[in-house]
């Protein structure tokens, strides 16, 4: 009796696990989450992005050529000039034997991965272009696409999408789907913020108006700050002349917060590492009294004159920003900048009105075929279509609750597969009440018919089941969101119905049966 008795506790524990994992989804009782519906059935956005990757090679030879500059003046090495090319090659210039000399010794010593694609001399002007290797930059593009991919996931899992769908698309593309996102362009701009933040001073040795007027000094760029007059709405462009040099960026960024001023207008508080604490600490320690411009995606937030040296790592970004704004900009600096910007180059939205039109007809689907199952099995098996009837109810319990305990996404194919699991649980049950009618006619009695029939149905049942099981776990890994969802619940629904029809269904006839081993069976 301890084994029956342990099967009726097991039944009733899953029963009411799965039952305690539902109820959230219609009744607010306990805190826990619902099952979370897909693209299809609550609305939301479909992107497809394409992740300019081209823009991280870029970047890339532009990092290695500062790498460059700052290794040759620390090794008294003079230089006519360092550049990158259209065709993201590097053009480096020198005028002495000794200084081209030094440089040659640099390349071999510190950038063996450099490639010298060709060199020339001509009246003591030596000139070199130097390339990446073809593999580097494959490399740095795939990469590129990667860290977009993570640096997306964690900006919208901090924006709070619940289960969005997030993978790769060939080489240079990201798939986004975005179920129940409310406010649409504020999740696009949120997505396309490439939030790379930098401190580059600003060169007031220099000549603006000459600057703006004929050729940028050497080593500097025109970067804009853009005020908006609150009363007006109109934006006004101030040109700042800032050098190239990058002295920080957000790479060493540990926190950013919204905060709010002396005024109470949202602003943006950062923290950096213990490495970037003590840069920033020297970086303002060396430059007091000069401006230090905190640039933003090329736009400059503020530029600030440093008064003293700031320790402790801390700084403040302000720019007129919406309480919006300051959240989203928060959200973009905590999770990291893009490694290269990305643009939108397909873009659907699915409208909640749709969603419900398809949870309205998925439902009513289910119901009625759910209703024309239950009430063929009583009538052609009798008693014992009852009793699947019952597991019928369970199994579609157990998926429900499948579904909420693991957290995945309901979509419409996937109400399609629960309809299909009601057929393929129904089936497993006529297999063996076909097998039961079998040996009953044979002569045997009722609990021997039983038994026998599970017995010899198993077998196929385990067999049908798991194959299909195989088919679901393909579609899963390589399907898309809404064929993912298929796969979920059909792959629960396959789990249920093998407890429901082997176990299930067979404690019932037992618990039936204990006392009356002779009873004549209904079926």
């Amino acid at each position: 009796m301890k084994p029956f008795t342990l099967k009726i506790l097991l039944s009733i524990g899953v029963i009411l696990a799965a039952f305690v994992w539902m109820m959230p989804t219609f009744y607010n009782i306990w805190p826990h989450k619902k099952i979370n519906l897909g693209l299809d059935l609550q609305g939301g956005m479909h992107l497809v992005l394409e992740v300019q990757s081209i823009k991280a090679v870029e970047t890339e030879v532009e990092r290695t050529i500062q790498e460059i500059k700052r290794q040759l003046r620390e090794d008294a090495v003079k230089h006519s000039g360092i550049s990158r090319q259209n065709d993201n090659s590097i053009l480096a210039k020198f005028e002495a034997e000794k200084d081209k000399s030094g440089f040659e010794t640099l390349l071999s010593k510190y950038y063996k991965n450099i490639e010298i694609d060709s060199s020339r001399t001509e009246s003591n002007n030596f000139t070199y272009i130097l390339k990446l290797p073809a593999n580097e930059i494959d490399e740095i593009k795939k990469m590129a696409s990667r860290q977009a991919l993570e640096t997306i996931r964690n900006r919208i899992d901090e924006f709070g999408v619940s289960e969005p769908d997030i993978r790769i698309q060939g080489e240079n593309r990201i798939l986004l789907q975005l179920p129940g996102i409310k406010d649409p362009e504020r999740a696009k701009g949120l997505i396309g913020k490439t939030a790379q933040l930098t401190f580059q001073l600003v060169d007031d040795d220099a000549d603006m108006a000459a600057a703006m007027n004929g050729p940028v000094p050497a080593g500097d760029e025109i970067l804009y700050q853009e005020k908006q007059d609150t009363a007006s709405g109109s934006t006004t462009r101030i040109p700042f002349l800032i050098q190239k040099r990058v002295l920080l960026d957000g790479s060493l960024l540990t926190n950013a917060r919204v905060e709010f001023d002396q005024y109470q207008q949202p602003q943006v508080g950062i923290e950096f590492d213990r490495q970037g604490a003590k840069l920033f600490d020297r970086i303002t320690g060396e430059n007091i009294h000069k401006r230090l411009a905190i640039i933003l995606d090329k736009t400059v937030y503020s530029a600030p004159v440093i008064q003293d040296r700031i320790a402790g790592g801390k700084a403040v970004i302000t720019g007129n920003f919406t309480l919006n704004e300051a959240k989203d900009l928060a959200i973009a600096l905590r999770a990291g900048s893009l490694p290269a910007p990305v643009t939108i180059i397909e873009e659907r939205t699915v409208g909640p009105t749709l969603g419900a039109d398809s949870i309205r007809m998925g439902i009513f689907s289910a119901i009625v075929g759910g209703i024309i199952v239950l009430i063929f099995m009583p009538i052609y098996y009798k008693k014992a279509g009852l009793i699947a009837d019952l597991a019928l109810m369970v199994n579609i319990l157990l998926i429900g609750g499948g579904l909420a305990a693991f957290q995945a996404t309901l979509t419409l194919p996937g109400i399609a597969g629960i309809i299909l699991t009601i057929g393929m649980a129904v089936d497993a049950n006529v297999l063996i009440f076909e097998r039961i009618r079998e040996e009953l006619r044979t002569g045997k009695t009722g609990l021997a018919s039983i038994h026998t029939g599970f017995e010899r149905a198993s077998l196929t049942i385990l067999d049908a089941n798991v194959t299909t099981l195989i088919a679901a776990a393909v579609l899963y890994q390589f399907g898309t969101g809404p064929i993912k969802g298929f796969a979920v619940t059909l792959s629960l629904g396959i789990i249920a119905s093998l407890f429901t029809a082997l176990f299930l269904s067979k404690l019932i006839f037992d618990i039936l049966l204990m006392n009356k081993p002779s009873l004549k069976l209904s079926i």
